[in-house]
Protein backbone atom coordinates (compact mmCIF):
# COMPACT_ATOMS: atom_id res chain seq x y z
CA UNK A 1 0.00 0.00 0.00
CA UNK A 2 1.29 3.32 -0.92
CA UNK A 3 1.52 6.31 1.92
CA UNK A 4 -1.22 7.93 1.73
CA UNK A 5 -2.35 11.71 3.05
CA UNK A 6 -5.97 11.83 4.60
CA UNK A 7 -7.67 14.88 5.90
CA UNK A 8 -9.70 15.71 9.15
CA UNK A 9 -13.34 17.87 9.09
CA UNK A 10 -10.90 20.47 10.18
CA UNK A 11 -8.31 20.22 7.76
CA UNK A 12 -10.47 21.61 5.11
CA UNK A 13 -10.22 24.61 3.45
CA UNK A 14 -13.78 24.90 3.73
CA UNK A 15 -13.86 25.97 7.61
CA UNK A 16 -13.92 29.52 8.70
CA UNK A 17 -10.33 30.01 10.67
CA UNK A 18 -10.75 31.51 14.12
CA UNK A 19 -8.52 34.93 14.53
CA UNK A 20 -10.44 38.43 15.22
CA UNK A 21 -10.25 40.04 19.02
CA UNK A 22 -8.12 41.73 21.42
CA UNK A 23 -4.73 41.20 21.52
CA UNK A 24 -3.04 38.35 23.78
CA UNK A 25 -6.44 36.40 24.06
CA UNK A 26 -5.72 33.13 23.11
CA UNK A 27 -7.03 31.27 20.60
CA UNK A 28 -6.83 27.65 19.76
CA UNK A 29 -8.02 25.18 16.72
CA UNK A 30 -8.98 21.59 16.89
CA UNK A 31 -8.78 19.09 14.59
CA UNK A 32 -9.97 15.60 15.05
CA UNK A 33 -9.04 12.17 12.59
CA UNK A 34 -9.19 8.78 12.84
CA UNK A 35 -5.84 6.98 11.90
CA UNK A 36 -6.48 3.49 11.17
CA UNK A 37 -4.61 0.36 12.00
CA UNK A 38 -2.70 0.37 9.01
CA UNK A 39 -1.01 3.43 8.59
CA UNK A 40 2.58 3.08 7.27
CA UNK A 41 5.53 5.44 6.82
CA UNK A 42 4.73 8.13 4.60
CA UNK A 43 1.03 8.74 5.84
CA UNK A 44 -0.10 12.63 6.52
CA UNK A 45 -3.03 13.28 8.91
CA UNK A 46 -4.11 16.41 7.92
CA UNK A 47 -6.01 17.95 11.19
CA UNK A 48 -6.85 21.85 11.37
CA UNK A 49 -5.11 25.37 10.14
CA UNK A 50 -3.78 27.77 12.24
CA UNK A 51 -4.99 31.72 10.37
CA UNK A 52 -1.99 34.05 8.69
CA UNK A 53 -1.32 36.62 12.13
CA UNK A 54 -1.46 33.14 14.70
CA UNK A 55 2.15 32.92 16.73
CA UNK A 56 1.62 29.40 18.34
CA UNK A 57 2.22 29.02 21.92
CA UNK A 58 1.67 25.29 22.48
CA UNK A 59 -1.13 22.66 22.24
CA UNK A 60 -1.34 19.00 23.14
CA UNK A 61 -2.59 15.94 21.53
CA UNK A 62 -5.30 13.22 22.55
CA UNK A 63 -4.87 9.95 20.99
CA UNK A 64 -5.96 6.05 21.76
CA UNK A 65 -3.66 3.28 21.82
CA UNK A 66 -2.95 2.73 18.15
CA UNK A 67 -0.30 -0.20 18.85
CA UNK A 68 -1.75 -2.54 21.27
CA UNK A 69 1.47 -5.20 20.92
CA UNK A 70 5.56 -4.67 20.97
CA UNK A 71 4.96 -0.58 20.30
CA UNK A 72 6.24 0.51 17.12
CA UNK A 73 3.86 3.44 15.95
CA UNK A 74 6.10 6.87 15.38
CA UNK A 75 4.24 10.13 14.47
CA UNK A 76 5.38 13.36 14.42
CA UNK A 77 3.66 16.46 14.37
CA UNK A 78 4.54 19.45 12.49
CA UNK A 79 3.24 22.08 9.57
CA UNK A 80 2.99 21.65 5.71
CA UNK A 81 4.76 23.89 3.45
CA UNK A 82 2.07 27.41 3.16
CA UNK A 83 4.48 29.41 0.32
CA UNK A 84 6.46 31.27 2.92
CA UNK A 85 7.56 28.40 5.50
CA UNK A 86 8.93 25.07 4.34
CA UNK A 87 7.04 21.89 5.19
CA UNK A 88 8.64 21.22 8.82
CA UNK A 89 6.78 17.56 9.73
CA UNK A 90 8.38 17.17 13.01
CA UNK A 91 8.46 21.14 13.27
CA UNK A 92 6.16 20.75 16.60
CA UNK A 93 7.05 17.57 17.75
CA UNK A 94 9.43 14.38 16.74
CA UNK A 95 7.42 12.42 19.05
CA UNK A 96 8.81 9.08 18.95
CA UNK A 97 6.69 6.27 19.84
CA UNK A 98 3.61 6.51 20.90
CA UNK A 99 3.65 3.31 23.53
CA UNK A 100 -0.29 4.39 24.92
CA UNK A 101 0.73 3.30 28.35
CA UNK A 102 -0.49 4.94 31.18
CA UNK A 103 1.68 6.65 33.15
CA UNK A 104 1.59 7.82 37.10
CA UNK A 105 3.43 11.11 35.92
CA UNK A 106 0.36 11.18 33.06
CA UNK A 107 -2.75 9.68 33.45
CA UNK A 108 -3.77 6.75 34.94
CA UNK A 109 -5.78 5.65 31.63
CA UNK A 110 -4.41 4.25 28.57
CA UNK A 111 -3.76 6.57 25.28
CA UNK A 112 -1.47 8.89 24.15
CA UNK A 113 -1.26 12.70 26.08
CA UNK A 114 1.47 14.41 24.25
CA UNK A 115 2.67 18.09 24.78
CA UNK A 116 3.78 20.27 21.21
CA UNK A 117 7.65 20.66 21.53
CA UNK A 118 9.59 21.05 18.69
CA UNK A 119 10.34 24.87 17.76
CA UNK A 120 8.49 26.04 20.53
CA UNK A 121 10.92 24.36 22.97
CA UNK A 122 14.18 25.46 20.88
CA UNK A 123 13.07 28.91 19.85
CA UNK A 124 9.73 29.89 21.22
CA UNK A 125 6.66 30.50 20.17
CA UNK A 126 6.17 30.19 16.34
CA UNK A 127 4.45 32.86 14.23
CA UNK A 128 3.06 32.17 10.90
CA UNK A 129 2.36 34.77 7.97
CA UNK A 130 -0.30 33.15 6.34
CA UNK A 131 -2.77 30.26 6.65
CA UNK A 132 -0.75 26.91 7.34
CA UNK A 133 -1.57 23.35 7.96
CA UNK A 134 -1.18 21.38 11.08
CA UNK A 135 -0.27 17.57 10.40
CA UNK A 136 0.83 14.35 11.65
CA UNK A 137 3.33 12.26 10.14
CA UNK A 138 3.89 8.30 10.07
CA UNK A 139 7.06 7.20 10.54
CA UNK A 140 6.86 3.77 11.73
CA UNK A 141 3.92 1.62 11.43
CA UNK A 142 2.64 -0.14 14.34
CA UNK A 143 3.55 -3.52 15.39
CA UNK A 144 0.15 -4.51 16.11
CA UNK A 145 -1.96 -1.40 14.85
CA UNK A 146 -5.64 -0.02 16.14
CA UNK A 147 -7.29 2.07 14.82
CA UNK A 148 -7.45 5.22 17.22
CA UNK A 149 -8.87 8.36 17.40
CA UNK A 150 -7.11 11.88 17.23
CA UNK A 151 -7.72 14.84 18.31
CA UNK A 152 -4.82 17.88 18.44
CA UNK A 153 -5.60 21.31 20.18
CA UNK A 154 -3.23 24.03 18.79
CA UNK A 155 -2.99 27.45 21.32
CA UNK A 156 -2.21 30.64 19.32
CA UNK A 157 -2.05 34.29 20.11
CA UNK A 158 -3.63 36.33 16.70
CA UNK A 159 -2.02 39.19 14.82
CA UNK A 160 -0.03 39.85 18.37
CA UNK A 161 3.60 41.54 18.42
CA UNK A 162 5.63 39.40 21.50
CA UNK A 163 8.66 41.76 21.29
CA UNK A 164 9.08 43.46 24.66
CA UNK A 165 7.53 47.60 24.10
CA UNK A 166 8.11 49.41 27.24
CA UNK A 167 5.32 50.64 29.37
CA UNK A 168 3.73 53.98 28.71
CA UNK A 169 4.90 56.40 31.45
Amino acid sequence: MAAATLAGTRALTTVPLGGAGSGYDVKCNVGEITIDALSEDGDIFQVCYVPAGATVIGGWILAGDGDTGIEALDIDIGWAANGVDAADPDGFGNLGVWTGDATHGGSSEVGNQLMLGGVLLSAGPKTFTVDTLIQLETNTAAATGVAMNVTVVVMYLYNDDLSVVEPPV
